[in-house]
């Protein structure tokens, strides 16, 4: 193969971005310069300059890590200070590496530089086992929504190559990780200083392991389905216009698949127009995906400036005036609460307010505490008051819509990273959630805690959302629960779509504005009879998933426990106890959930239940459970 053929090779190879974290001295560095150094990615200088610096340093052999430790203070401690980037290749891939510290004092630095990776690689000593730096690092890497985590057990040299070591490791570190919904997981034992299971396989040392080795693992690991090509995301960098006859709108597609001809709407103000051309360095484009970098020519004259965002109409992100988000803190200052912070948002930047901190997340065991402030490298759930509205999404759905950072305008420093968590407003609407109509109103709070309510029900509040299809089981798991939590002197009560819109919902129909409308207002109904200490079981079709996050938000993620009745279409219509599939399939009915309306079922739900398999004892006592597993219900 010429040179030319292995150029074009390396071009046309996908690329994966992946970072190391994991504890002070678990041997980061030493892994990325074993797997550089094995797959021959490194030039005769480099290989000079760092047996040169291992002898100087009195290292006892060569130290690889010096390929990546290149700042005098990071050598002399032989510790990762800042990140640093490593690129290398094979005949399969291209790979971008950020090799990031291990240090709680650099924590900050772990989170920038896993902010863009597709893989996070969790180093773990196997003397010391799964330690708090490990869980902090975990969890970092699960909100920021890294799709998939490689955690290697390291220094199985010091180990004596245990079975029994790696295994208790994994164990440990998939009960915490189960926590943190992290669906995708693997473990491979090695040794970076000696090689083992890097990329060639240790069966010297551990014959007991026939997974596959470290590179392996990076090369085969797929990835092209975590790009989210349904929601088109395209915020504007620049407006290029060079002469009179030319007006673009430059910037990088975030997500989504954008065509000539497409219908778009430009947001905030929501002026909709169609896509002329696509054009980039390489000329025109009949279409264009992320991460392209490109220019939208529009048919009309739209007024789109710098931090807008365009979308396609029907699918849109959210302009909000408020978020919720967890934040983790990197200023030395100390978060000040009803202080003004710049809020830069995808290309926008803005001013805002931090105007609470609802709680702290420990790392060690993820309990939740109260604070009044966050400090250094800690992480809390913040709501963020915006001056000037943002278009975006939430962090799981769109890694870059629902990402920011905040600024302190005193300095010009950086001081926080968050990931947006909630989105109110209506699907597909790009408009804000409205304020209230009076102004003259203020939040009462009550001589009654929610710890005294918890301590005279003997149980936790909590709202159990039964959400499927018509027909799935929800109402009648709802009722049979109900009755069982009333015998075990718990405190609960159903919320029931059809009762619901007898009486407090009458006035909505089954659109799409109004059946978001609808889980609002029951949402809001849920969270008030959560304050007053109930478990709620609420069992609506509730189709879409944009307004089960809302809900989410608005009742809370700690007392939101999402079930998905995942019983099939057939099943459900077999039934058909009241008669609409019938109707439905008939023209009688319009926008009927699975027949002539979509619904989009959960990602991750708490619970996943099935009437088709299970029957209702099984499937309630799952339910119970689960309340239990979380805390809601004494064991």
């Amino acid at each position: 193969m010429d040179v030319r053929e292995l150029l074009k090779q390396n071009e046309q190879a996908d690329l994966l971005r992946f970072s190391t974290a994991g504890s002070v001295d678990d041997g980061k560095s030493t892994l990325i310069g074993r797997l550089l150094h094995d797959c021959k990615c490194i030039y005769d200088d480099q290989l000079a300059a760092v047996h040169r610096d291992s002898k100087r340093l009195n290292r006892e052999e060569v130290d690889l890590a010096l390929l990546t430790d290149g700042l005098k203070a990071e050598r002399e401690q032989g510790i990762t200070i800042d990140v640093a980037y490593r690129y290398f290749s094979t005949p399969r891939r291209r790979f971008i590496i950020a090799d990031t510290p291990g240090h709680e004092q650099y924590t900050r630095n772990m989170a920038t530089g896993a902010s863009t990776a597709d893989l996070a690689v969790v180093l773990v000593d196997a003397r010391h086992g799964v330690v708090i730096q490990s869980r902090r690092h975990a969890f970092i890497a699960a909100m920021l929504g890294i799709p998939h985590m490689l955690v290697a057990v390291n220094k199985m040299d010091l180990a004596n190559y245990s079975q029994q070591v790696f295994e208790d490791i994994c164990a440990d570190f998939r009960d915490f990780a189960a926590k943190l919904g992290i669906h995708d997981i693997a473990f491979i034992p090695m040794s970076a200083l000696r090689g083992d299971n890097v990329v060639e396989r240790g069966t010297a040392h551990m014959p007991w392991y026939e997974g596959v080795t470290f590179l392996h693992h990076l090369e085969n690991l797929e990835i092209a389905g975590d790009r989210n090509l349904i929601d088109f995301r395209f915020p504007v960098q620049y407006v290029n216009r060079p002469t009179s006859d030319f007006r673009g709108f430059c910037g990088t597609v975030a997500s989504g698949v954008v065509r000539v001809g497409d219908e778009i709407v430009a947001l905030p103000s929501g002026r909709r127009t169609r896509v002329k051309s696509i054009v980039s360095m390489n000329g025109e484009h009949e279409y264009a995906f992320p991460p392209q970098s490109v220019t939208l020519c529009l048919e009309d004259e739209v007024d789109i400036s710098r931090g807008d965002m365009i979308a396609h109409v029907g699918n849109t992100p959210r302009v909000r005036s408020a978020i919720q988000a967890m934040v983790v803190w990197m200023g030395e200052t100390p978060m000040r609460l009803n202080d003004a912070y710049l809020v830069k948002h995808c290309a926008r930047t803005g001013r805002g307010i931090v105007s609470s901190l609802s709680y702290t997340v420990s790392p060690r065991d993820l309990h939740r505490e109260t604070k009044d402030t966050l400090e250094l490298n800690e992480i809390g759930r913040v709501t963020i008051d915006l001056l000037t509205p943002i278009a975006c999404d939430t962090y799981n759905r769109n890694r870059t819509t629902g990402a920011f950072i905040l600024i302190d305008p005193r300095t010009n420093q950086t001081v926080a990273a968050g990931t947006i968590i909630d989105r109110a407003g209506q699907p597909g609407t790009g408009t804000a959630a409205p304020a209230p109509v009076s102004q003259n109103i203020t939040r009462e709070g009550s001589l009654v805690s929610a710890e005294l309510r918890e301590t005279a029900f003997g149980h936790r509040a909590a709202t159990v959302w039964l959400t499927g299809l018509s027909g799935s089981g929800k109402s009648t798991i709802a009722k049979e629960l109900e009755w069982q939590l009333l015998e075990q002197g718990v405190k609960a009560y159903i919320l029931d779509g059809d009762n619901i819109r007898h009486g407090l919902n009458r006035d909505l129909g089954f659109s799409p504005e109004h059946r978001s409308e609808n889980i609002r207002r029951i949402a809001e109904v849920a969270q008030l009879m959560n304050e007053a200490g109930l478990v709620v079981l609420t069992a609506f079709i509730s189709p879409y998933e944009a307004d089960r996050n809302q809900a989410r938000a608005i009742i809370g993620d700690e007392r939101f426990l999402e079930v998905h009745v995942d019983t099939p279409l057939d099943v459900c219509e077999s039934r058909d106890p009241k008669g609409l599939y019938s109707k439905a399939r008939a023209g009688e009915i319009q926008g009927f959930t699975g027949i002539s309306a979509p619904y989009e079922p959960p990602r991750d739900p708490a619970l996943r239940l099935d009437t088709a398999e299970a029957d209702l004892d099984e499937t309630v006592a799952s339910v119970l459970g689960l309340l239990r597993d979380r805390g809601i219900l004494p064991l």
